[in-house]
């Protein structure tokens, strides 16, 4: 089963009054493209993050992010007292000596000096049992886009095996118009040679001529390669995910054998035909872009 390459995966869970959220998506690319943004306490476990990512996705352009939101009122901030009280007479004494006029909110400035309001440090710590909490909501978010590449795939699929049939089809609806062109080969150039007046010519050198003509329009051989193309195809979206560049070989050479098939037929039921053909597997290399 063949797995697309776009996706997206969500996931979340609570620990100690916040909420972590993971988030991925990717995208249609030759290789893996991977851009992180995660919330600074638990950048230290960045590569542990993108390991679990290329792990997983292997192929295309994956966007994360893994980021926190407060559930619960954050502690406050504790006030220094002592320090505003010491920053207000300070304040007062340069003012007076100075004759600096005093501001109308002594508040608003102090609060803003430095060491007025001290932060825990300690609570931006990455403690083992919240890591394991957000590492259980990055796995999560994985598999959950590993699941939507699966969803897809299967439709691609579906959508392949459906593009691969109508080939066929139109592929076995040239076989009658190849025997009346051989037919109708034959008829013009002896109509040909007749409407030229007091011709004579070597009925088997003639003949000679129309068999080498005839072999060399034959299609049998590109037929037949692209018969064999078709069910390779089949059978590599069977041998499970990352085979999307294969099927992008594959269904290149069924262009070639489809162009030649064109170039070859001389009849234009035959060459329309061969247009309608170019059609659907047009459709299969757009869409091949997007398996793994």
């Amino acid at each position: 089963m063949i797995l697309s390459m776009t996706g997206y995966g969500k996931a979340s869970a609570e620990f100690q009054g916040k909420k972590i959220t993971a988030e991925v998506k990717s995208l249609n690319s030759k290789a893996l493209d991977l851009s992180t943004r995660i919330a600074p306490i638990y950048r230290e476990k960045e590569m542990e993050v993108r390991a679990m990512v290329t792990q997983s996705l292997e192929r295309g352009k994956v966007e994360f992010n893994l980021w926190i939101e407060q559930l619960e009122q954050a502690d406050a901030c504790p006030i220094n007292a002592e320090l505003v009280a010491a920053y207000y007479h300070q304040m007062q004494e340069i003012s007076k000596k100075y004759d600096i006029p005093e501001p109308d909110d002594y508040w608003h400035t102090i609060i803003r000096m430095p060491e007025v309001l001290s932060r825990n440090e300690a609570q931006q710590e990455l403690s083992d049992e919240e890591w394991q909490v957000a590492q259980g909501v990055v796995q999560k978010a994985i598999d959950q886009l590993v699941a939507f590449r699966r969803q897809e795939g299967e439709a691609l699929q579906h959508k392949f095996e459906e593009k691969l049939d109508n080939i066929a089809a139109l592929l076995a609806s040239i076989e009658p118009y190849e025997k009346q062109r051989v037919e109708k080969i034959r008829q013009r150039i002896t109509d040909g040679l007749a409407s030229i007046p007091d011709v004579e010519y070597d009925k088997n050198r003639l003949e000679q001529e129309m068999i080498y003509y005839i072999e060399k329009l034959d299609i049998n051989e590109e037929k037949q390669r692209l018969a064999n193309h078709l069910q390779y195809f089949r059978k590599t979206m069977e041998e499970g995910h990352g085979q999307g560049k294969k099927l992008g070989f594959i269904a290149q050479e069924m262009g070639r054998e489809i162009n030649t098939t064109g170039s070859k037929s001389n009849q234009a039921e035959m060459q329309n035909i061969v247009v309608k053909m170019k059609d659907e597997l047009e459709q299969i290399k757009e869409q091949v872009l997007n398996v793994m």
